[in-house]
């Protein structure tokens, strides 16, 4: 039987999945209007979505992020993509246009 907080937990990350799954929805959309560079950042940032939102469910089976080892490594894996995207976005907003 499942404790109400695990109850609570594995729901919550259910719906954290699903904002994430959205967020890479959006970038989806959004590479299919745009070339080249942007397309290309879109399409990293599409895949790191989807998959942190994946790793959502993981984490909601497992009880915790850390847990297994590798779902720790495979969030970071997706944390350090979508870090890269927000430092390269900034380099090139302000080297200009």
């Amino acid at each position: 039987m499942m404790l109400a907080a695990d109850e609570f937990f594995a729901n919550a990350q259910y719906g954290e999945a699903l904002l994430w799954l959205l967020v890479a929805a959006a970038f989806a959309y959004y590479a299919t209007l745009n070339r080249g560079a942007v397309r290309k950042r879109c399409q990293i940032a599409l895949v790191a979505f989807a998959l942190f939102g994946l790793s959502d469910i993981v984490e909601a089976q497992t009880g915790a992020w850390w847990r297994p080892w590798w779902l720790a490594l495979w969030k970071g894996g997706c944390v350090a993509a979508m870090v890269w995207l927000l430092i390269d976005d900034f380099r090139r907003k302000k080297s200009g246009p």
